[in-house]
């Protein structure tokens, strides 16, 4: 949750601009190049929700930036509509249109694919526009005799045609740009954006619509594109067919990385440093088709030595002279000279004083009424080809029933925990879950239904805090999985707050809340994975190996919490530690090479000649 005075930027943002024009031109900026940067920062803010916030790369940017600015073009050179600023929103509207229609392809497909996927879409736009399209766009001759904009106020007429003239009504649009984009990214969407860019699995699973969102941002990455080629035919007069080029949108990345990702000024800062270098090299220097060379070696340099661009760079130093950079440091476990068993007991009296935190109830549903198994696994099976996984497993859980699983490792335990909350199909087989037949569904719906499951390796926003994790997985309870809430205060959702607050507390991270998650102890990253898990309330709550790789001052601390949090809900457990998990559930189901070989009590586990012999060598025998 990004937290900062009320309207601090915008303010500081509109300052900027009134005071440019008085300031810039002692620094040697002309004012068609300042005119110029406007239009590639608000370009490029647009991009920036896309690739700074949600980790879309495109490359296809320009299709979109001409789409837009063609359009309107068209509008105002070859229809007789004379009204600018409705023929800017109209072409921005027809690229976000264009942009969902991209969208919906271009994000079958992810990371690299996705980004091949945007450069041949721009090629397929620069191509149409020259060739089947050249007698509405003017192919390789543009559309010239674009009017600039004017208002009639009653007792005058302002006209903004070009120079500092034009500038006001750039700085204007760019304003409003910017002050958008900030709501956005202030908003529920905003987070859930920073949450797929950091790691798509875990808001998959904590219950977001993840595509829905990408397909948003990158609409709204459209329409700034669109709205900014309208404004590109406006300051030129003309609107060039170039806009359409592959070049457009690589020089868009590059500017965005020079500025800084993630930032929204980033790319206005990058137009900055591009273009004015470029007039330099050009018309200072003399280098003519050589500045390319001279630009490429110096974006090389600022990407090597300023890995978060020149903003990001500010930034670490600030951090670094304010001494705010310092890394937590993983605690060390101390070597006492006694045994496991005497540290385990030492532990357990230290945490027995720590005060639990009773957990939310989980939250009701249209299924509260159902009184069968919370979970039933009939027939289940998966195969991979010729490997078989698991083989025809009927399974059962009952209301408030803490179950435990156990196998040695390749008996499919995890696969099986894969099926069940629906990250992987069946082959074959049926899932019934309180009621709703969940074969097939999406991990997303099923996290809605009140099924979510932690990770047996970490799957946490590790470039968030720890309480921006929880917000994150809070969000999917209180919104659903699809909501497109842009300009909500996230802080104002009824109950966010609190609900946030009593996770933290429930898995004792209260203290570490502000703390990144990547200087977080592993004990810490566990227990913040079980919270993620735990966030939305849900009826059934699947561990995958909750105490693996801990200490034993750890692990007795999370077995409390496990615990805790058992009271009144329904949990499946797979872990190693058959001390701890025989502890903790009622019942034990074993499985031998993806079978069920036995279930029971533990007591009947432990002395199941069958069990010692094929899973535990006699460990268990009493």
């Amino acid at each position: 949750m990004i937290k900062q005075r009320p309207f601090l930027v915008e303010t500081l943002t509109a300052i900027g601009l009134i005071l440019a024009p008085f300031i810039l031109p002692y620094l040697g900026f002309a004012p068609n190049t300042v005119n110029r940067i406007l239009v590639w920062g608000l370009f490029g803010v647009g991009f920036d929700i896309l690739f700074g916030f949600t980790g879309l790369l495109s490359f296809g940017q320009s299709a979109l930036y001409g789409t837009g600015g063609f359009v309107a073009a068209y509008l105002l050179t070859r229809t007789g509509f004379h009204h600018v600023v409705s023929a800017l929103f109209i072409g921005m509207i027809a690229a976000a249109v264009v942009g969902y229609l991209v969208g919906l392809v271009a994000l079958r497909r992810t990371g690299i694919y996705f980004a091949m996927i945007t450069v041949a879409i721009a090629e397929v736009f620069f191509f149409v526009e020259f060739n089947p399209l050249a007698d509405w766009t003017g192919g390789e001759n543009g559309l010239p005799g674009v009017p600039s904009p004017s208002f009639d106020l009653g007792f005058t007429t302002v006209h903004f045609t070009n120079g500092w003239s034009l500038y006001g009504f750039l700085a204007f649009w760019y304003f409003i740009g910017i002050v958008i984009a900030l709501r956005i990214i202030r908003s529920p969407v905003g987070a859930v954006l920073r949450a797929i860019r950091d790691n798509p699995l875990r808001a998959t699973a904590v219950g977001h619509n993840i595509h829905g969102y990408k397909l948003t941002a990158f609409v709204i990455a459209a329409a700034y594109a669109g709205f900014a080629g309208g404004l590109l035919g406006i300051m030129q007069a003309f609107m060039p067919p170039d806009a359409f080029m592959f070049d457009t949108s690589a020089q868009l990345v590059m500017q965005t990385a020079i500025g800084g990702t993630g930032t929204l000024f980033g790319p206005l800062l990058g137009a900055a440093v591009w273009l004015s270098l470029q007039d330099f090299l050009q018309a200072t220097l003399g280098l003519g088709a050589a500045w390319k060379l001279v630009l490429g070696i110096v974006f090389v340099l600022l990407v090597c030595f300023l890995r978060h661009g020149i903003i990001g760079g500010l930034v670490d130093l600030y951090a670094l002279a304010t001494g705010k950079n310092k890394q937590v440091e993983e605690p060390v476990e101390e070597t006492t000279g006694l045994t496991a068993e005497e540290e385990q007991k030492i532990a357990e009296a230290q945490i027995a004083k720590v005060p639990t935190v009773a957990p939310l109830p989980p939250r009701h549903r249209d299924s509260d009424g159902y009184k069968g198994p919370i979970l039933q696994a009939t027939g289940l099976t998966k195969r991979y080809g010729g490997l078989v996984a698991n083989s025809d497993i009927n399974f059962s859980v009952n209301h408030g029933e803490l179950r435990g699983i156990i196998g040695p490792n390749g008996a499919g335990k995890s696969t099986f925990f894969k099926m069940l909350t629906c990250e992987v199909p069946p082959t074959s087989g049926k899932i019934v879950f309180e009621g709703n037949d969940i074969t097939g569904m999406t991990v997303t719906d099923v996290c809605q239904l009140g099924l979510t499951k932690s990770y047996q390796v970490n799957q946490l926003f590790s470039q968030l805090t720890v309480r921006d994790n929880v917000v994150i997985a809070v969000l999917a309870e209180l919104r659903g999985k699809f909501r497109l809430d842009m300009f909500r205060n996230i802080e104002s959702i009824p109950g966010l707050t609190e609900q946030v607050d009593h996770t933290l507390a429930m898995v004792n991270l209260t203290p570490r809340a502000d703390t990144p998650v990547a200087s977080l102890a592993y004990g810490e990253k566990r227990r913040l994975e079980i919270g993620l898990a735990l966030a939305n309330s849900p009826s059934l709550l699947l561990l995958d190996e909750p105490l693996a790789g801990m200490s034993p001052r750890e692990r007795v601390e999370t077995v409390k919490l496990l615990k805790s949090i058992s009271q009144g809900r329904t949990m499946i457990i797979i872990d190693h530690d058959m001390d701890s998990l025989f502890e903790l559930v009622e019942r034990v189901t074993v499985l031998q090479e993806g079978r069920v070989l036995v279930e029971g009590t533990p007591e009947e586990i432990k002395g199941n000649p069958t069990v010692q012999e094929a899973y535990l060598g006699g460990v268990l025998e009493q």
